[in-house]
This record gives C-alpha cells, sequence and structure tokens, in this order.
C-alpha cells in the first residue's frame, strides 16, 4: 500500500466519524447594499429589487435584496471559526470543488441582514484516489425564521 492510499483510507475514517456533527457556526456578517451593488455589477444582473433602493422600498420585502447567487458565492468565504470544517488530515494535498448537489433559497436576505454559516458533513467515500464528501452548508439570517440558502456541496480530497 501506497503513503497516499494510507493517508486516504485514515482520512476517510476520520471523517465518517465525524458526519452528522455541524461545525462551529462562522462569524456573522452584515451583506451591505454596496456588496450588493458590486455583485451586480459583477454578475450583469441589474434588477431593481437588488440596486434600486427607493423602487424597492415600494416592493414585495420593504427594501432591497441580496441576489441569491451573492449568498451563494460568500458562503465559503464568510468568516470561520474553524478552516473549512475539515479537521487536519495528514498527507492532505489539494481540496477542489466538484459542485453540488442541491441548491436551495428559502428566504431572501435584505439589505442590511448579518448572516453565518453552519457546516454539517453528511457523506464520505473513496472515489478513485481522492475523497469525495458532501457537506451540508445552511445559511442563517440572524433573527430569521428560515435559512437564507441551504446547499449541499460536493469536494474533491487528494492525497
Amino acid at each position: 500500500m501506497s503513503d497516499s492510499t494510507i493517508h486516504r483510507d485514515n482520512a476517510l475514517a476520520i471523517l465518517k466519524a465525524r458526519i452528522g456533527q455541524p461545525e462551529t457556526p462562522s462569524e456573522w456578517f452584515e451583506i451591505t447594499q454596496d456588496r450588493i451593488d458590486a455583485y451586480a455589477e459583477v454578475s450583469m444582473d441589474h434588477q431593481w429589487i437588488h440596486v434600486d433602493v427607493a423602487r424597492a422600498r415600494s416592493g414585495p420585502f420593504g427594501t432591497p435584496i441580496a441576489h441569491g447567487n451573492l449568498t451563494l458565492a460568500v458562503m465559503d468565504h464568510l468568516p470561520r471559526v474553524v478552516d473549512d470544517g475539515l479537521p487536519p488530515l495528514e498527507g492532505h494535498r489539494l481540496s477542489i470543488n466538484y459542485g453540488y448537489d442541491r441548491i436551495r433559497f428559502p428566504s431572501p436576505v435584505k439589505v442590511g441582514a448579518r448572516i453565518r454559516s453552519t457546516n454539517t458533513l453528511v457523506r464520505a467515500e473513496v472515489k478513485g484516489d481522492m475523497i469525495e464528501t458532501a457537506t451540508e452548508i445552511r445559511v442563517d439570517i440572524e433573527g430569521g425564521d428560515k435559512p437564507a440558502l441551504v446547499a449541499e456541496k460536493l469536494r474533491r480530497l487528494v492525497f
């Protein structure tokens, strides 16, 4: 057995022991109008509900809301208490974003709201010479009843 295979198999055991255990939530992060406007420029999505403050005040939410894809874009970069939710894994060289199995936006994020994420590992399995993990990421809105976003992110770990 090669060192990378031994490292991968040890890492798999460590990860499987963590399945279903929510990580420490990130710190709160404010979604400002400036951030929404900057995202509108990059994404070329200038829908009034996001960028026209005066019109949005008379809209369905009483204020501008963040693009759902803005929330998706920042969820991995919210200030983390722990690094990406992964424990130190001997021989781990690289993590690759493999995609998502599902993404939902149950509640809009109003301008000025603060959000934070909590990661929960739901699956870890060997795929070729890598480990594929599935992590549920829940982005909550401070004081909100429903999350802003729930996604299942897939990652490939290279050893």
